[in-house]
């Protein structure tokens, strides 16, 4: 067995890179329990939660989500990674708009696989260190740990944002036992710059790192359970059916994003197909074609009622 001791920062390099090769765009290490700065994003995430800007998301008010050694006894590193869903085939309709981060396969599925393998792959060589994999459906303060391992910084629109990938990554995280060795932490470079922010067509961003839900397109798109949406944001949908881009689409940093060429990040034929007959597909044929898809998470009659809203405001 390695001595993870002598040989710690070469096995960290050597861990990252594997994540690299197994198909992230980037991966750093955080230690736990982290600087100073996870207390701060703590303290903001209570404050959104007192605030009610989670709406419905009853999920966000999870205990262990202020405590990543909850997710794994002896948790003393975590290796942290960006997929890149950007592809050239992202399709940029006047209607029937879908967040681009939806338009391929389950993300979900795409980084739990690859980290898996990684996980796999680290116990060759370490036998005693003990893994969890974490994607954005476990308590977890995602982006703020992205943060620390220096995969980037939270931007005024509360997404993660890298230098080169902008914020077209979904994020996926690594527990570990072993204590690796730590990136440094990211900085912020948005500067006085606040397009996401003067774009959002809702007001949504109610100050800078701060998204209420109740008046969020993406939220409503995808989370809302009601029949109809609120008047203020109906009127607002301007395409939008499934998630909504504004704020990315406007960030500088978003600009010049490499595309991701594999088939994984592809757009379903679908999706770049969609049309007002969609209105008459049964359950089956929804169903049918949201497998193996984030999209799934919203219901056929969902779609339906997110469609009829968008095209009754054009």
């Amino acid at each position: 067995m390695r001595n993870i001791i002598q040989n710690k920062e070469e096995f960290s390099n050597k861990l990252k890179k594997r994540a690299i090769f197994e198909g992230f765009a980037i991966s750093g290490i955080a230690s736990i329990p982290g600087s100073s700065r996870l207390k701060l994003r703590t303290k903001a995430l209570e404050r959104w939660l007192a605030n009610n800007y989670h709406s419905e998301m009853k999920w966000m008010e999870a205990e262990k989500r202020k405590s990543i050694e909850s997710l794994l006894n002896g948790a003393k590193s975590v290796l942290t990674v960006g997929f890149n869903y950007l592809s050239e085939e992202h399709t940029e309709k006047a209607k029937f708009k879908i967040g681009k981060f939806g338009q391929g396969q389950d993300y979900h599925n795409i980084i739990h696989k690859k980290l898996k393998k990684i996980g796999k792959w680290i116990n060759t060589e370490i036998p005693s260190c003990k893994w969890k994999i974490c994607v954005d459906t476990s308590p977890l303060l995602e982006k703020a740990w992205a943060e620390e391992a220096g995969l980037g910084w939270i931007g005024k629109n509360s997404n993660l944002i890298n230098k080169e990938f902008g914020s077209w990554l979904t994020l996926g995280f690594l527990i570990l036992s072993e204590d690796f060795t730590p990136d440094n932490s990211s900085q912020s470079l948005c500067g006085v710059c606040e397009k996401c922010i003067e774009k959002c067509p809702t007001n949504a961003i109610t100050e800078p790192f701060v998204i209420n839900s109740e008046l969020c397109i993406a939220y409503h798109t995808i989370e809302n359970r009601n029949q109809t949406f609120p008047k203020h944001v109906e009127k607002h949908l301007n395409g939008w059916i499934a998630g909504c881009d504004i704020c990315q689409d406007v960030c500088p940093w978003n600009k010049k994003v490499p595309f991701n060429k594999s088939v994984e990040a592809y757009p379903k034929p679908w999706v770049k197909n969609l049309n007002i007959e969609s209105l008459s597909w049964d359950e089956k044929k929804w169903k049918e074609n949201l497998q193996g898809t984030t999209l799934k998470r919203i219901k056929p009659w969902m779609w339906k009622r997110n469609i009829k809203a968008m095209l009754k405001n054009t």
